[in-house]
């Protein structure tokens, strides 16, 4: 049986869907998360002691819980929350524990003060501590723990590989440490492996990914066969050049990431517009958005309309924006 992989869980449906429409019924698709899920379910009375422990869906009220025991001074609004969890998220993929927090995050670039991730380190720890007391668990520790399980437990170990010979995985340039290490166990020494991805897409490395993973794929597996895709159908040739003017520029260009080529037709020229902060960028851009609404006087324009951000808190500072000016957005 093959496992086909992918990060999100609407992707992973979207994979059920093509396996289905191609008659193919000895595939699954689902996210790391999922397939590591139904097997620490499944073998949990096998590997460890008691019940199941319950799975915290979000870490906000755990870690509203954990920082009031610590000495650090963190105001508990959302988006404080949110940066502190995902700092959590980085280190427990990354591997690091909350004690090597402070040096792996320096070492990494994560762009703090020492203070602040001391702060962070803190709450890690405690976070940690809170979850053991109270027997639950998050995301994070689904992966850890199953790691652990097939690292520790051969007969298990065997018995999910016999499960499944073949494995896909999409967007393989976002795997994380974690989950590749978690993908080596289901694999072991087999090479029945196919993944796909480009290095140039990598945009979870805030997160933890990595694409050295994808970049070395050929060098664990020197048997592999690789196919380039270049050809572009979704944008016109503007943006395929500007694109490739900007990854040549960064140095992604290269052998493993060739240039792309649009199938399209020519389109309007892209523009570049640099912003001083984030206020200023979030203003102009809804500026502009109610600009050409009134250009055309055609509120059905709001559907080819669309804001792509790198991060949630992006993402709501622009919706606030545009519903004070009146106008609807959509949050996907």
């Amino acid at each position: 049986k093959a496992l086909s992989l992918t990060f999100t869980a609407k992707a992973a449906g979207e994979m059920r869907v093509r396996l289905r429409n191609l008659g193919i019924s000895n595939a699954t698709a689902r996210t790391f998360h999922s397939a590591a899920l139904r097997q620490l379910m499944y073998f949990w009375g096998e590997s460890f002691d008691g019940q199941f422990p319950k799975l915290l869906t979000s870490k906000s009220s755990a870690l509203i819980d954990a920082i009031a025991r610590t000495d650090i001074k963190v105001a508990p609004h959302q988006n404080n929350l949110r940066d502190i969890a995902g700092e959590i998220e980085w280190a427990k993929v990354s591997e690091v524990a909350p004690d090597q927090y402070v040096e792996a995050a320096l070492k990494a670039g994560r762009s703090r003060a020492k203070n602040i991730l001391e702060d962070i380190s803190k709450a890690y720890q405690a976070y940690e501590d809170l979850k053991r007391a109270e027997r639950v668990i998050d995301f994070e520790d689904v992966l850890l723990l199953t790691v652990g399980m097939l690292e520790e437990d051969r007969t298990v170990r065997e018995r999910v590989r016999d499960q499944y010979r073949y494995f896909t995985v999409d967007e393989y340039q976002d795997v994380s440490p974690l989950q590749q290490r978690l993908l080596n166990l289901w694999l072991g020494n087999r090479e029945d492996i196919c993944v796909v991805g480009d290095a140039s897409q990598t945009i979870y490395s805030f997160a933890g990914a990595s694409s050295a993973f994808l970049l070395n794929f050929t060098k664990r597996f020197p048997n592999a066969q690789t196919f380039q895709l270049t050809r572009g159908y979704r944008s016109t040739p503007e943006i395929i050049k500007s694109a490739n003017n900007l990854l040549r520029s960064a140095g992604v260009i290269g052998v493993e990431t060739p240039e792309l080529a649009s199938m399209n037709e020519s389109g309007a020229k892209p523009a570049v517009t640099a912003f001083d902060n984030n206020k200023n960028e979030v203003s102009q851009v809804s500026e502009r958005i109610k600009a050409m609404l009134n250009e055309s006087g055609d509120l059905r324009r709001l559907s080819e309309i669309a804001i792509l951000a790198r991060t949630n808190s992006q993402l709501d500072s622009f919706e606030s924006e545009l519903k004070s000016a009146g106008i609807p957005t959509q949050l996907n």
